[in-house]
């Protein structure tokens, strides 16, 4: 097998809205739009999809389903700058600056539908 690109695709219930979150604060370009439907990129990290909720393309047992749950997690090279920015920027940080005991450290971020992103880096840890 052969991985040309990678991608998470999440439900939720205002497409616009969080499409437009990982545009202005993370840098992504939308590749393809429909009603309910967007197709994000960056060049450097993993494609992310918005579905609208109730779909018919969705399979069934899934058309209702929320994005809840789910991370959506990105390895930064300086973390404490990108909190400082976001901070600049508005977005309310939902769960603070945290160093786990084996060397990771993160904070997270909600888009207007709920869907928790959460920054990276690595230490070694003690």
């Amino acid at each position: 097998m052969r991985v040309t690109a990678c991608a998470v695709s999440l439900n939720v219930d205002d497409v616009p809205a969080s499409s437009r979150f990982l545009q202005e604060h993370f840098g992504f370009r939308e590749e393809m739009s429909a009603d309910g439907f967007s197709s994000l990129t960056r060049g450097d990290a993993m494609n992310v999809i918005y579905l609208r909720r109730g779909l018919a393309t969705l399979p069934a047992p899934f058309r209702d389903a929320h994005a809840g749950g789910v991370l959506v997690v990105f390895v930064v090279e300086d973390l404490d700058d990108e909190q400082a920015r976001l901070r600049a920027e508005g977005v309310p940080i939902t769960h603070e600056l945290t160093e786990e005991p084996w060397g990771e450290r993160f904070f997270q971020v909600t888009d207007p539908n709920g869907v928790i992103v959460q920054l990276v880096d690595w230490v070694t840890p003690n």
